[in-house]
C-alpha cells in the first residue's frame, strides 16, 4: 500500500500509524507524533470548558456555604459524629469536615466528569477521527488526555482541602488539628497529616478515573462514561454494606475510603491506608491497561 493510500485511510484504522512510521531512512520525515497534540494545548482547551469552570465554581462555594451553614446554625451539638462536632474548632477540622463530606461522592463525580469526558466528548463531538486524522498516534493521544484529565482531578483534591483550610481559618480561627480519635497537633503537624490525608484520597479516586477513562473510550457518549463509574461507585458502597459478604468486602474499591481518618492518631496508623491504597493501584492498572487495549483494537467510525 502506497503512502498516500495510508495518509488517505488516516489512523482512524487500528496499525496505521506504525506502518506510517516505516519509511525509509533516506527520505525527510514528515510524520513526527511528537508534535501532535500538545500537552499546553489540550491543558489550555480542556481549562476553558465550561464545566471545568463550573467544577472548580462549585468546589469554591462549597466550604463557605458549609461555614454559613455553621454560623447560621450554630455548634453541632453532643451527639454529632466527632469531625462533625469539631469541625468549627478552627481552620484545619473543618478542612478536614470538608474533605469527609465530600470524598464520598462528590469528588468522585469530580474525577468521573474530568476523566470520563475526555475521549467520549471528542467522540461525540464528531472531532476523535480528526484528531486520528492529523495523525495523532492513539497511545499518545491517550497519554495527553489522561495526563491533562488525571492533573485537574489533582488540582481539585487540593484545591478543596486548601481552600476549605483558608475558609475555616476565616470563619473560626486558625487552631491546629484536634484529633477525634483524641488529641491535638501543632501547626506543622496539622499541615503534614492533611497532606498524608490529601495524598490518600487522591489515591483512592484513581479507581473511579482509570474507570471512567475505561468508560469513555468504550462508548461515543461522556453521560454514558461519567455515569457508570459513579454507579459503579454507589454499586460498591452498598455492597460493603453487606456484613454478609465478610473479608470479601475487602476487595471492594469504596472498602478502605475513610481510611484516612487513621492519619489523626498518633503515631499515624498505616495499616488500612496501605491496604487501601494496594487495592486501589490494582483496579487502576486493570482498568487503564484494558482502556489503552480497547483504543487500540477499536475502529473509530463514529
Amino acid at each position: 500500500m502506497s503512502e498516500r493510500e495510508l495518509s488517505d485511510m488516516a489512523a482512524t484504522r487500528r496499525g496505521v500509524h506504525a506502518r506510517l512510521a516505516e519509511r525509509p531512512a533516506e527520505q525527510a520525515p514528515r510524520f513526527n507524533p511528537r508534535r501532535t497534540l500538545r500537552l499546553r494545548v489540550e491543558f489550555v482547551r480542556q481549562v476553558r470548558r465550561r464545566r471545568t469552570q463550573v467544577v472548580f465554581g462549585l468546589l469554591t462555594l462549597l466550604p463557605i456555604i458549609i461555614a454559613i451553614a455553621f454560623q447560621v446554625g450554630g455548634d453541632a451539638g453532643d451527639g454529632a459524629p466527632e469531625l462533625v462536632a469539631l469541625a468549627t474548632s478552627g481552620g484545619f477540622n473543618f478542612a478536614l469536615f470538608t474533605e469527609f463530606v465530600s470524598v464520598g461522592f462528590l469528588l468522585v463525580v469530580v474525577v468521573a466528569l474530568f476523566c470520563g469526558d475526555t475521549v467520549a466528548s471528542e467522540a461525540s463531538w464528531s472531532s476523535l477521527r480528526y484528531l486520528l486524522a492529523q495523525p495523532v498516534p492513539r497511545a499518545r493521544l491517550l497519554r495527553q488526555k489522561l495526563i491533562v484529565a488525571g492533573g485537574l482531578c489533582v488540582a481539585a483534591n487540593l484545591f478543596l482541602p486548601v481552600w476549605s483550610l483558608l475558609v475555616g481559618g476565616l470563619f473560626f480561627g486558625w487552631s491546629p488539628v484536634r484529633s477525634p480519635i483524641g488529641g491535638a497537633f501543632d501547626s506543622g503537624e496539622s499541615a503534614v497529616r492533611l497532606l498524608v490525608i490529601v495524598g490518600y484520597v487522591c489515591i483512592q479516586l484513581m479507581v473511579y478515573a482509570a474507570l471512567a477513562f475505561l468508560l469513555s473510550v468504550s462508548v461515543d457518549n461522556p453521560l454514558g462514561a461519567v455515569g457508570g463509574a459513579v454507579m459503579i461507585a454507589v454499586v460498591s458502597n452498598i455492597l460493603d454494606q453487606i456484613t454478609a459478604l465478610g473479608q470479601y468486602r475487602d476487595y471492594l474499591p469504596t472498602r478502605f475510603a475513610y481510611a484516612w481518618v487513621d492519619a489523626l492518631s498518633d503515631p499515624i496508623a498505616w495499616d488500612d491506608m496501605m491496604r487501601g491504597s494496594g487495592v486501589a493501584l490494582a483496579y487502576t492498572a486493570v482498568f487503564l491497561g484494558l482502556a489503552w487495549l480497547r483504543f487500540d483494537r477499536k475502529d473509530i467510525t463514529s
